[in-house]
Formats: C-alpha cells, sequence, structure tokens
C-alpha cells in the first residue's frame, strides 16, 4: 500500500458542557457503521452517509436534547469534520473534486464539493414543510456548514425540486456521501497534493 492510502483513518474525542461526542472514521473502509446520537431520524441520515460513502463510522454522541437537538447536530458536525479532515492527511494523490446528482422518489438534489481546505457552504434548500417527526430540518444546515468547516470543504448543496422533507434530507445525505467517496478516492494517475499550491 502506497503511503498516500495508508492509514486514512481518525479518531475524535470531543467534550463540552452541552456534549459528549467520539467518532471514529475509516475513510477506506466498506460502510459498516455503530451510530448512536439519540436523535433516531439523524442516526438514519449518518448511516446512509457512512453506507453509500463506504466510509466506516463508530460514532457515539450525548447531549442535552432536553434542551434542544441543536447542540448535538452541530457538534456532531464539528467532530465528524475534523474526523474527516484529520484522516485525509496531506490529501496526496486524491481527485479533490467530485459532484453527485441523486434523485430520492419526488426530489432531486446535487451535491458539489471541493476538498480543498478553504471552506465554504452554499446551501439552496426550501422545504414548506420543516419537520420529520420532532427533527427540524433547518438543523441539517447547521450540521453541514459545522462539517464542511471543519473538514475544510467547498460544499454546494442544490435542491432541484422535491416535497417531502425526509426525501430531500435523504437525498442531501446520500449525494454528500457519493460525492466524498469520489473526491477523496485516491488517482492512479496523480502523485502529491492536486493543488499547484503543493498543500491543501
Amino acid at each position: 500500500m502506497s503511503e498516500s492510502v495508508a492509514n486514512r483513518a481518525a479518531t475524535i474525542d470531543r467534550k463540552t458542557r452541552e456534549t459528549e461526542i467520539r467518532v471514529a472514521l475509516d475513510l477506506d473502509g466498506s460502510g459498516e457503521y455503530e451510530i448512536e446520537t439519540g436523535i433516531a431520524f439523524f442516526d438514519h441520515m449518518l448511516e446512509s452517509f457512512t453506507k453509500h460513502g463506504l466510509f466506516d463510522l463508530r460514532l457515539k454522541a450525548s447531549g442535552d436534547l432536553e434542551v434542544d437537538l441543536h447542540h448535538t447536530v452541530e457538534d456532531v458536525g464539528i467532530s465528524l469534520g475534523q474526523a474527516f479532515r484529520s484522516a485525509l492527511g496531506a490529501a496526496s494523490g486524491i481527485r479533490r473534486f467530485a459532484s453527485f446528482v441523486l434523485p430520492m422518489a419526488e426530489s432531486k438534489v446535487e451535491v458539489a464539493v471541493d476538498v480543498s481546505n478553504r471552506p465554504f457552504l452554499v446551501y439552496n434548500v426550501s422545504l414548506a414543510n420543516d419537520r420529520v417527526g420532532n427533527f427540524d430540518v433547518s438543523l441539517v444546515e447547521d450540521f453541514l456548514y459545522a462539517f464542511s468547516q471543519n473538514a475544510g470543504l467547498d460544499l454546494h448543496i442544490n435542491q432541484s425540486y422535491g416535497k417531502s422533507p425526509h426525501h430531500v434530507v435523504e437525498a442531501i445525505f446520500k449525494g454528500l456521501a457519493r460525492a466524498l467517496r469520489d473526491a477523496v478516492e485516491i488517482d492512479p494517475r496523480a502523485s502529491g497534493v492536486p493543488s499547484v499550491k503543493g498543500v491543501l
């Protein structure tokens, strides 16, 4: 195994007055997961993300859910982003850019990503119904902002259409998974860091 693909894994522990999170991420996994956040719908989305990204993810989070779901969702984004960035290392040999269009029933979402270490989030999603059970889908943007900032991603999410919040959000997580899977894949024709700067 070449140095560029060896040990692309990381473990992050984060503890605040509001949450306690442990994340173990392997970018070169097979889609295995053990996820427990205390938020069933969020767990389901993270499981889909892991399965379709072919990452391995063990994530356990406990937070002040009796106050709000926001702290847990945002801090999971921070921790997962930090694990992603750490697992990438120097990002030598990766493809770096990728996009994926994902249909989900009546919905369609496009996800584009640049693993640039220059984080930015563009989030064009609008839903008349903003709830899946007790989950406020506006938290998805909070999660993605925290994740992109800490993973160093220029991340663009565009909803083409869709009415069901469950379908739109699931399309986002699965589309993100497939885009990231392609972006961090080692390009057999490439060597070194994919930037004229020589560093990401």
